[in-house]
Order: structure tokens, then C-alpha cells, then sequence
């Protein structure tokens, strides 16, 4: 059970590429500049003191670099790093085993934290404050305590809803970083490196025209670079050029602004069906077919960016900006709604 644990399993979205696209050194690292000058701090004073890194928590929408950063840190303290995730350990017994085989300074990267079990939770309190963990033997009057010593170590925690953190888990990290949105001007130069890295012929403008339709996210950049290749290589010699990257990224129904299909289903359905809200998050769920964390954690952030849709405690509505952008006319309601409230 332990060794699957620590085995990072691949989201559909990546493959092995994935992982020769991810930079080997914080230096190597596009955008979030500010965070990686925090990080640098925080490891080059971890190596001065010889000691373990403090605990880092990164919170964030998903495809922003989460996980790649948990191995740069590892990569720059030149220490292992075990990968698993909060739906994974199901009991206490299994965090223990990871934490057992943990050498002194090693780093343990929780994905989706906020979904460990609370037994675990619990249980992982002791570990991160005093490193040490305690096992219960036998049951009843009966039962006895043993504690077990735990090797100085790091954990690093990522989330994509850091509000479903319970306080005592949140507070025992040192350091707590917050991912955003990458501009176009980062994720062009993320497109550029890894054409480089695939060996990808590419003109000056097809990186801008990927990066404007990226969502602000770099696995989604190198997504579409991948399939604007494919179509390159099949229709044009290999070669991407600005027409190509266009027409390959018309063929995959993504649009100048990086929505498709389900982010221009989910707004229609709101506007369609709903009038333009307000709806609840369940009812959305149930119009489009999507799970209510599907729409919460992977489409509402951008759409939210992009001021097409606003959360009100009465649920989602459509914004002015989401009619035009589909080529509707909003009704007065709509124009009315994007004005804030005084009530």
C-alpha cells in the first residue's frame, strides 16, 4: 500500500512529456517571480542553518506549477522528495509508512491536502511539529502508547481551494505561497522553451497566439502545443507558423480568449436556461453534466477572471461581458448586475 502511495500518478492532462518539460532548477522556472524570490530566500536560509525547509503550503488553480515547484524545492536542497495525495491515504497506518521511510530533511508532497480524511489530519499534527508519531497497541484498559521518532522532513501541500483547509492544519505551515494566473508574455516564453525542448520548428508569432488562448495556465500552453504540433505535422510540414497555430486551434474549438466548449456551454446554459442566474452551483452542475468541483475548481476562476461570471450569495450569474462575448444581447437585468450593490 505504502509504495503505491508514494507513486505520482499522471493527470489525464499530462503525459511523459510532461516531465521533460518541467525545469530542472528554480532559476529554469517561468512567471510567479515574486514567489520564487520568496522560495529562494526560504531555501538558501534552510541550507545555511543545515536544517529541513519549513513546511510550504501553494494554493492555487490547478496547472499552475504546484507540483513542479514541490520538486524544484527538493531539487535545490538536495533531498528526495515521496508524491502522493489527500484522497490516497485513507488511514493513519499509511501515512506512517511513508513518513517512517522519510532520511532527515527528505520532502513529502501532499496533493489536494485539503481532502486528507480528518483521522489523518490528526494524525499528521504530532509529525509536522514534533516529528514523531504515536501508535496505539491493543485496545481497552489494555492499550499502550508507543512513540516512534521521526527523521527532521518537510511537507509541502498543495490545494486548489485552500478555504477548505481546516485552521489547525493551515496554521502548522511556515510558509504559504498563493500561484496566480501567468500573463501572455510568460506563457510565450513557456511555449517557446518547450518547442525547443520537443524540437518543435516554430516562427516568432505562433507562441503569442498559444499563449493568448492558454487560459493564464502553462499545462494548458504546453496542451496546446502538443496538439498545434501534431496538426503541424500532418498539415504542414512540421512547421508552425501563425496561420497554422490558428487554424489548429480553431480545430480544437478554443477561442481567442482560450474558452471551450464547456466553458461556452456553461455560460449559455446560464444564460439560456436560467436567464442569466442567479443559479446555484448543484443546479449547474445538473444542467451541464459536469461535477460541482469540476466547475468550481477547473472553469469558474478563469471565467471569473475574465469578468464573465460573478458569485453572489443567491449563486452564478452571467455578466454583460459573457453576453457580448457569445454574441447575445443582454437584457437590462444583465447590465444591471454588473453594478455592485449597496444592499
Amino acid at each position: 500500500m505504502a509504495d503505491r502511495l508514494v507513486t505520482a500518478e499522471l493527470r489525464p492532462e499530462e503525459d511523459t512529456t510532461d516531465h521533460t518539460l518541467r525545469p530542472q532548477r528554480l532559476e529554469e522556472f517561468i512567471g510567479q517571480d515574486r514567489l520564487k524570490d520568496n522560495l529562494r530566500i526560504l531555501i538558501d536560509a534552510a541550507v545555511g542553518r543545515s536544517e529541513p525547509v519549513d513546511h510550504v503550503l501553494l494554493y492555487g488553480p490547478p496547472g499552475l506549477g504546484k507540483t513542479t515547484l514541490a520538486h524544484l524545492i527538493a531539487t535545490e536542497m538536495h533531498v528526495n522528495v515521496r508524491t502522493t495525495s489527500g484522497p490516497a491515504i485513507e488511514h493513519p497506518g499509511e501515512l506512517a509508512a511513508i513518513l517512517t521511510r522519510l532520511g532527515r530533511g527528505d520532502i513529502i508532497f501532499i496533493d489536494e491536502i485539503h481532502r486528507l480524511s480528518h483521522v489523518v489530519e490528526e494524525a499528521l499534527y504530532p509529525a509536522m511539529e514534533e516529528f514523531r508519531w504515536d501508535i496505539i497497541l491493543g485496545k481497552g484498559p489494555a492499550a499502550q502508547s508507543l512513540r516512534l521518532s521521526l527523521q527532521p522532513f518537510t511537507v509541502i501541500g498543495a490545494t486548489t481551494r485552500i478555504a477548505l483547509l481546516t485552521s489547525p492544519l493551515r496554521d502548522r505551515f511556515g510558509a504559504i505561497y498563493h500561484l496566480e494566473y501567468y500573463d501572455e508574455a510568460a506563457l510565450a516564453l513557456i511555449v517557446r522553451r518547450s518547442a525547443g525542448i520537443l524540437g518543435v520548428p516554430m516562427d516568432e508569432g505562433p507562441a503569442e497566439e498559444i499563449a493568448k488562448r492558454a487560459r493564464g495556465t502553462p499545462r494548458v500552453a504546453n496542451r496546446l502545443l502538443r496538439r498545434v504540433r501534431d496538426y503541424a505535422q500532418i498539415r504542414a510540414d512540421g512547421i508552425i507558423t501563425v496561420p497554422v497555430a490558428r487554424d489548429a486551434l480553431d480545430r480544437l474549438e478554443v477561442d481567442q480568449l482560450g474558452l471551450d466548449n464547456v466553458d461556452r456551454k456553461m455560460l449559455r446554459t446560464l444564460i439560456e436556461k436560467f436567464h442569466g442566474g442567479p443559479v446555484g452551483i448543484e443546479t449547474m452542475a445538473a444542467a451541464t453534466g459536469e461535477e460541482s468541483e469540476t466547475i468550481m475548481d477547473v472553469y469558474e476562476p478563469y471565467l471569473i477572471q475574465l469578468g464573465f461570471l460573478m458569485r453572489t450569495p443567491r449563486g452564478r450569474v452571467a455578466t454583460t461581458a459573457a453576453y457580448q462575448h457569445l454574441g447575445l444581447t443582454p437584457p437590462p437585468s444583465a447590465e444591471n448586475s454588473d453594478q455592485p450593490s449597496l444592499l
